[in-house]
């Protein structure tokens, strides 16, 4: 498996019942043996051996300090750990894409990164004003605002609902951002709404629009 090349006319077979291997070492947990899995999967021992021995060699399989048994390697979480990645990313951008479709205004979901403002997924409707003084002044963007305002909660501790702009970046426009917080409560970015100056007034109404679905791109990027 180390080597790629052109494929014979048996080597299809040999990654089928590679993969198989993985997918049964997967159900079985921690420890199975080679013999046990010859005996699920029907296949020679000595072939199951053959494909153990390669797997372990690739690093999709490790052998237990026992000596006995296998488990999924590194591999295996790297491959696992890169979907979750990309399901991740994808339900971020079906749960903004649903949230725009709800709100006439623009909807920016930004992450914050060595104290800076990063826009990861920018409303192409409605497009930043002034990108690089948002990413780089935190003073002046509801965004940096929120991580402004994480920092001052540290020594009077009071969570923050909400930070707001009007009419700085541009006039008669504003920006309401909402804290986006991991599971353990970590303030990991902000969701801005831009729209008219005039509409900020509700604030109430678009926290309660919006808060959801901070909430759940929360759990998704900040874990």
């Amino acid at each position: 498996m180390t080597a790629v090349g052109e494929l014979s006319g048996r080597q299809p077979g040999a990654i089928h019942s590679a993969l198989a291997v993985l997918e049964a070492v997967a159900h079985a947990g921690p420890g199975v043996t080679a013999q046990q899995l010859s005996d699920q999967l029907g296949l020679p021992r000595a072939t199951t051996y053959r494909l153990i021995n390669l797997l372990v060699q690739d690093e999709y399989l490790i052998r237990m300090p026992d000596l006995r048994g296998f488990a999924l390697g590194r591999k295996v979480a790297e491959l696992a750990g890169v979907a979750h990645a990309q399901d991740a990313a994808l339900s971020v951008r079906e749960t903004l894409a649903e949230l725009r479709g709800r709100i006439r205004g623009g909807v920016h979901l930004a992450v914050f990164r060595d104290g800076r403002v990063v826009p990861v997924d920018v409303d192409p409707d409605f497009p930043l004003s002034d990108p690089r003084r948002i990413s780089t002044d935190l003073s002046v963007s509801a965004l940096g605002r929120l991580l402004l305002a994480e920092r001052a909660s540290r020594t009077v501790p009071s969570p923050t609902r909400y930070t707001t702009q009007e009419g700085e970046l541009t006039p008669g426009f504003g920006c309401l951002a909402i804290p986006v917080r991991g599971r353990d409560e970590r303030l990991v970015g902000g969701l801005a709404l831009a729209m008219p100056a005039a509409r900020l007034a509700d604030r109430d109404g678009l926290l309660a629009l919006v808060g959801e679905s901070a909430a759940r791109i929360g759990v998704l990027i900040g874990e």
